[in-house]
């Protein structure tokens, strides 16, 4: 009898454990904050945003109850600290654990080993893309810059784990020396850092520290003539900042990193309040000179308040379509883009917002293809329309310009090459008749009819 009651009570203390966390959420609710670059699930509604019923409700309750679910990010913490300090492992693919209690993050390893190259293609694209994003800034009497915000990985590998790592140029150094061949401004900020013997990264945390974004800004400035020396200081040392990939592993941890803040004076003031250095467009007031529309990622929390220093002017955007049209709207005269490099293939995943560039273009002796249909959308951004989008039948030989033909008017118009051989552009709103694509694949000239998505007529007058 006795054996049976402890049998009994103990499984009805396992029960109980296994229900703390379903039966904590009926206390008084804390907020659940997430940890680094998690998104917490947020509360299901029985119906969308357009009044009918939600069919994925019970997927995101499930989520929703996981992600809130009594000491989860508590419970997450202690699991993590376990099996740091006895299997010297991570729970998470998104950190690698380093040595010297280092930690990197798990999406630059493919940029680190080499593993994730770009073609050669691919790299011509992404520059040409950028070469016609200047071209069209410097014709609305903008200057333009591009950089590289450098993965930690490639700055300070020493603390790295061992891997077998490519050899050959990675893609960083392939697409700045096919930037330098299209003339497109870059700077070099890989060759900035590596001048300068002090470590500049967190060491737990994905990101510059504020004296790295200093130098960063200071070359940002030399490279578009303008003078700063803010990496000059003074700069004194806070235990305040909540590094990323640390709190990925630790979500209820309470360490904090020290970061190097400036202690000089930075004017300037917000047009519009924000809730944090995460806001999607941030747009400030300061003492200087110019106007300034920068597109950025998260490396801009630590860097925009000393360009928002530096200018008259500034607009800070997360978008990474790139929407060239805003910033001539915003009548700014320096666009810069800066781009981390574990995202460099997000210049062929989005298309600017910029109308596509007309050219002279001579057809003879081409090559006609079967016809391919195409996405046509009617002015459903807010840039330039009609959006013409669509996939090559032939990949184009690298180094040679994709163009969009207009039989009846013989108007060439240059387009976007984006992944997987995908073309779009912002294309001519009045034009109707024949469309073809003009291009070089395997060194001959071909010409491809678009097959519209409905009638032989292109467009309409938007």
């Amino acid at each position: 009898m006795e054996k049976k009651f402890g049998c009994t009570a103990f499984t009805a203390f396992i029960l109980l454990l296994c229900m703390i966390p379903s039966l904590g959420m009926l206390l008084p609710k804390e907020e659940t904050e997430a940890g680094g670059n998690q998104v917490i699930a947020a509360t299901p509604s029985l119906r969308n945003q357009e009044g009918t019923l939600n069919k994925a409700y019970l997927s995101q309750l499930l989520d929703y109850v996981e992600d809130h679910h009594f000491l989860h990010q508590k419970m997450i913490t202690a699991w993590s600290a376990l099996n740091v300090k006895t299997l010297h492992t991570s729970i998470t693919k998104d950190v690698i654990l380093g040595k010297n209690n280092w930690l990197y993050y798990g999406e630059t390893l493919s940029d680190y080993t080499g593993a994730g190259r770009m073609s050669n293609w691919e790299i011509y694209a992404a520059a040409r893309n950028l070469a016609l994003v200047a071209e069209y800034c410097e014709q609305a009497g903008m200057q333009f810059l591009f950089t590289i915000a450098p993965n930690k990985n490639s700055l300070y590998p020493e603390n790295m784990p061992e891997f077998t790592i490519h050899s050959g140029p990675g893609n960083a150094e392939a697409l700045g020396a096919a930037l330098e061949k299209e003339g497109v401004p870059y700077l070099n900020l890989f060759e900035v850092f590596r001048s300068q013997d002090e470590t500049l990264y967190f060491t737990q945390d994905s990101h510059w520290n504020s004296k790295g974004a200093a130098l960063a800004a200071d070359a940002l400035n030399a490279a578009l003539n303008r003078k700063s020396s803010y990496f000059d200081g003074p700069f004194v040392p806070a235990e305040d900042h909540r590094s990323d990939l640390y709190d990925m592993l630790y979500p209820a941890g309470p360490d904090l990193e020290t970061d190097l803040k400036y202690g000089g004076a930075l004017d300037f003031t917000y047009d519009m309040p924000i809730r944090s250095a995460e806001n999607l467009t941030i747009m400030t007031t300061g003492t200087g000179s110019g106007s300034l529309y920068m597109f950025r990622d998260s490396f801009g929390n630590l860097l925009y308040p000393y360009l928002a220093d530096s200018y008259e002017h500034t607009l800070f955007s997360r978008s990474v379509e790139f929407d060239i049209e805003r910033a001539v709207m915003q009548e700014a005269d320096t666009v810069v883009i800066e781009l981390v490099e574990r995202n460099l293939d997000y210049l062929l995943q989005n298309l600017p917002v910029i109308p596509a560039p007309k050219r002279e273009l001579n057809v003879t002796d081409a090559k006609v293809l079967d016809g391919i249909p195409f996405q046509y959308s009617p002015g459903e951004n807010q840039g330039p329309s009609p959006v013409i989008s669509g996939t090559l039948p032939a990949p184009p030989d690298t180094g040679f310009p994709v163009y969009l033909y207009a039989g009846d008017s013989q108007d060439a118009y240059e387009v976007f090459l984006l992944e997987n051989n995908r073309f779009a552009l912002y294309g001519p709103s009045d034009r109707s008749g024949e469309l073809s694509l003009i291009y070089t694949s395997g060194g001959q000239t071909v010409q491809v009819p678009l097959l519209p998505p409905s009638g032989p007529i292109l467009t309409e007058s938007h």
